[in-house]
């Protein structure tokens, strides 16, 4: 690559201000193939669970049937995110993300292969989305973990603004492209496909070096790169017990719960495009992309916040702006605006993710980065649902109006609360990390 000229400089750091820092893609080949592996890897799930879903209506005609669906992948992922988190923490984090993948892989092909012999069966579908959601536990913590192994700490802010632009894409454009595949081509077809992409993952994974975890102390700061540790029990006890005691990191985790469970209007996404915008379908379709392209300007123009030290500051503000725009989506009653606070609530939602993500990297040790990750898991899959519940079970005994706006105030108000008395997580400066 030729050096940048002393006359563009200026204008790549101006670029840098706004637009996301592309710095780890440059920097670190191992890295740029574990991003693209990622990439192609979203897409391909994203292609697959509609297809899954698609098929099971196709089957069953039930919307209870396709919403099993769902509780098939949650429970494994809450259930075994926790210990693969552990596990991440004793073995080859690069096997292990080996392993996870390679399972992906075989069963997307064994989906592909019943599509092919006409072997429709509901059950057999529940399993492989059961035993997808026990691999993508295994591997994901894993994959997270090694990203502080493959760059420097001054560019792990950056690259977790990648790595939210890539599962926002693959969230995006991966169920759009599975129906136009499944409808032009067959559920073989996208099965197919998504076998034939993980092989990028798994290229990807292969010419990672050996990760175990490293020794280093757990009072703070990043664990020293030392020597690998030797085989240990694989605890999950122990990372709930490390984060008991660290209160920044059990923080991000706090506040993001608020966003999560007091103000979280999708389940009522349904209801309110009929009641408020006199939409159908294709209107709820809306109200559900709207908030992942907010999220994905977020991470394309997230170059600003490389100026941002105090990542705990950031965090809450970031959370109490969720709570303002979903309060005001619920008094919006143009669909265009609607739209617009919806995409405010993700452009700051990947705000939130992307310093509390870097947070866990940074102020952790090494070898308690896996667990944390397997929190993180947990967390991400179960605080939505538990939200939509809690929307749902409001607006049932008062209104839509009351279940949104008032759940998005709630959520600024228990972040006011929180701010107070979390001064430590105020303070955390990312130039000197404490956990």
């Amino acid at each position: 690559m030729s050096a940048v000229q002393p006359s563009q400089k200026p204008r790549e750091e101006e670029k840098r201000r706004i637009f996301a820092d592309l710095t780890p893609l440059r920097t670190s080949a191992d890295y740029r193939r574990l991003w693209f592996g990622n990439t192609v890897s979203w897409v391909g799930q994203g292609m697959t669970a509609l297809a899954i879903s698609l098929q099971v209506y196709d089957i069953t005609g039930s919307a209870f049937s396709v919403g099993l669906v769902g509780l098939c992948s949650l429970v494994p992922l809450v259930v075994f995110g926790l210990y693969g988190g552990a596990i991440a923490d004793t073995v080859d984090r690069r096997a292990l993300g080996l392993v996870g993948a390679t399972g992906s892989a075989i069963l997307s092909a064994g989906l592909a292969a019943a599509a092919f012999a006409g072997f429709h069966r509901v059950w057999f579908l529940y399993a492989i989305v059961a035993l997808q959601a026990v691999c993508n536990a295994l591997n994901s913590p894993a994959r997270s973990a090694m990203i502080p192994r493959l760059i420097p700490p001054e560019q792990l802010r950056a690259a977790n603004a990648l790595n939210s632009m890539v599962m926002t894409f693959g969230t995006l454009v991966g169920p759009s492209l599975g129906g136009v595949i499944v409808g032009f081509a067959g559920y073989q077809t996208a099965y197919t496909i998504d076998a034939v992409a993980f092989s990028a993952s798994l290229y990807a994974m292969w010419r990672l070096p050996s990760m175990p975890p490293e020794r280093g102390g757990t009072e703070g700061g990043s664990s020293a790169r030392g020597k690998p540790r030797g085989r240990e029990r694989a605890s999950v006890l122990d990372g709930l017990r490390f984060l008991g005691t660290r209160p920044n990191l059990r923080a991000t985790f706090v506040s993001d719960l608020f966003a999560m469970i007091l103000a979280q209007p999708k389940a009522l996404f349904p209801a309110v495009a009929a009641l408020w915008f006199g939409g159908d379908a294709r209107t709820t379709g809306l109200l559900v992309a709207a908030p992942a392209f907010g999220a994905l300007l977020g991470g394309v123009v997230s170059g600003w916040q490389g100026r941002i030290r105090h990542h705990g500051q950031a965090i809450l503000i970031a959370v109490a702006a969720w709570g303002l725009a979903i309060a005001a989506f619920g008094l919006s009653r143009n669909l265009w605006i609607g739209l617009l606070c919806l995409a405010a609530a993700g452009f700051a939602d990947t705000s939130s993710m992307i310093f509390r993500n870097t947070m866990m990297q940074v102020a952790a040790p090494d070898e308690m980065r896996g667990r944390l990750q397997g929190v993180f898991i947990v967390v991400v899959a179960g605080g939505p649902r538990l939200g939509d519940f809690v929307a749902g079970s409001v607006a049932d005994l008062t209104s839509p109006v009351v279940a949104i706006t008032g759940g998005g105030l709630l959520c600024v108000l228990a972040v006011g609360v929180f701010a107070l008395y979390a001064r430590g997580f105020r303070r955390y400066d990312a130039l000197d990390p404490t956990p």
